[in-house]
């Protein structure tokens, strides 16, 4: 009676999706079997996952094959090579358990067989996972001084194509760029980043790999240095680099500091948020109101502070009287004055950080001429990297700015708010204009009300501007 086979492949990289390696692997693996004489009861196949000792990627199916065989599933498990089920020394000693606990024994396409049941057996399998993990350090080692020689020149590590460039990494590819350029003044203005993924989304555009948008996504391909034209190793950015850049520095930066600013909300705490949500203040102890079913899910969601329910005001019926009072102060002639104040207030704080930023990467080749020492570098970039996070902090306080200047560039200024769709731009508009007080309404129904009518009362709400 032919005895029961499980066949495992696994190839470590995949970047086409063709999955070719494992479907090789599965050709040689039946030509085995049948040279052997055995039944493939079970298919285990891990594609695009490594299994040195430098992997931290989980093996589910190989995971699975382990499990089956201790439950009796298989007597064989057949592999192209030893290295291909694990180039690691401590899950070698996993299958060396099967072999003594459950009788599993191993065959292979391209490794000598050898039967872990014996002594000379287990030294064999012992010596070749030292040898596999050995090998897979040393190519991790010359892949890891390759990148840092290609980083030190600039030039692209290489991996999976980057969103925004060719497969050469190196080349723009101008669809995704403007993509990535429309994104990121997004952001400045204002913008969240789940927005832009249902943007994206609706509009058929796909990430690198080809799959939908997520925030997380948005936010990865946002922040990268490469964006700017910069090189990124190991976690810091060393320099420009040799591709053209998507977006300026300055611009890049500004996006960077608003989504890496610890005080960004990024959670809410309902499906549904409101444009004055966190904004306006209670007149009575100066709390941010917040949106709530006050009395019940049968009435209207209401703003009230939360320190006391000192106010209580209709959310959609106040919505929308804010959202008159931005139109009619961006439909004014003088509405050009706004954007000459923006400019004014964040004009110096970019000025700064223009020259500090120039000057930080300039320390580098100071040092290659001998102008300064190591020791003064150090000091130096200390310095200035302490005064770059402190304009950058300035520069996210400000940030709702971002949003009204983006407006005001429009040519009609009150239509372009009214066309923003995306609630956190809104929101960030509404803020760099003025300040929203609510004040105690009177007890009662107004006088002169009539049935059907509303009980908001625009005197209530004190609109500051800023």
């Amino acid at each position: 009676m032919s005895k029961r086979a499980a066949k495992y492949k696994r190839i470590s990289r995949d970047r086409e999706g063709l999955a070719l390696g494992v479907e090789r692997q599965d050709e040689d693996l039946d030509a085995l079997a049948d040279r052997l004489d055995l039944v493939v009861v079970a298919d285990y196949c891990d594609n695009d996952l490594g299994a040195s000792t430098r992997s931290r990627k989980p093996r589910p199916d190989y995971r699975r094959m382990l499990a089956d065989a201790r439950a009796g599933r298989f007597d064989v498990i057949l592999a192209y090579t030893s290295g291909r089920i694990t180039r690691r020394p401590r899950e070698n000693e996993d299958l060396i358990e099967l072999a003594e606990q459950h009788g599993i024994t191993f065959e292979y396409m391209r490794s000598p067989s050898f039967d872990l049941n014996t002594s000379a057996g287990r030294r064999i399998a012992r010596i070749l996972a030292a040898n596999d993990a050995g090998e897979a350090e040393d190519i991790a080692e010359r892949v890891q001084r390759q990148k840092d020689q290609a980083a030190a020149a600039g030039l692209w590590k290489g991996g999976r194509r980057p969103y925004g460039y060719e497969d050469d990494g190196m080349t723009v590819r101008e669809s995704e760029a403007a993509v990535i350029d429309t994104g990121t003044d997004a952001v400045i203005a204002g913008g969240s980043l789940r927005g832009l993924a249902a943007e994206w989304n609706r509009g058929g555009l796909v990430t690198s790999t080809g799959k939908p948008w997520r925030q997380d996504t948005v936010r990865k391909v946002l922040i990268r240095p490469r964006n700017a034209g910069l090189m990124e190793h190991r976690g810091q950015v060393i320099g420009p680099a040799s591709w053209p850049a998507i977006v300026d520095e300055d611009r890049w930066r500004a996006c960077v500091a608003i989504l890496e600013d610890p005080g960004r909300r990024t959670q809410w705490s309902s499906a549904r948020r409101w444009l004055l949500s966190g904004i306006a203040l209670c007149d009575v102890c100066g709390a941010p109101v917040l949106c709530t079913q006050v009395g019940g899910s049968r009435l209207k969601p209401s703003y009230t502070c939360r320190k006391g329910r000192h106010v209580v005001r209709n959310a959609a019926e106040l919505d929308e009287y804010v959202d008159a009072v931005v139109v009619e102060r961006l439909s004014r002639k003088d509405a050009a004055d706004l954007l000459v104040r923006s400019k004014a207030d964040g004009g110096k704080v970019n000025d700064e950080l223009h020259a500090l930023r120039k000057r930080r990467r300039s320390l580098s080749t100071l040092l290659t001429e001998g102008v300064l020492t190591e020791d003064e570098v150090r000091r130096d970039a200390r310095r200035l990297d302490e005064r770059i996070a402190e304009l950058d902090a300035a520069s996210v306080a400000s940030g709702a700015d971002g949003a009204l200047v983006a407006i005001l560039l429009a040519d009609n200024p009150a239509r372009a708010y009214l066309d923003v769709k995306d609630l956190d731009r809104r929101r960030a508009i509404v803020d760099a204009l003025m300040t929203i007080r609510i004040k105690r309404a009177g007890r009662g129904r107004p006088k002169g009300w009539k049935s059907g009518q509303s009980y908001f009362d625009p005197r209530t709400v004190q609109i500051i501007p800023k």
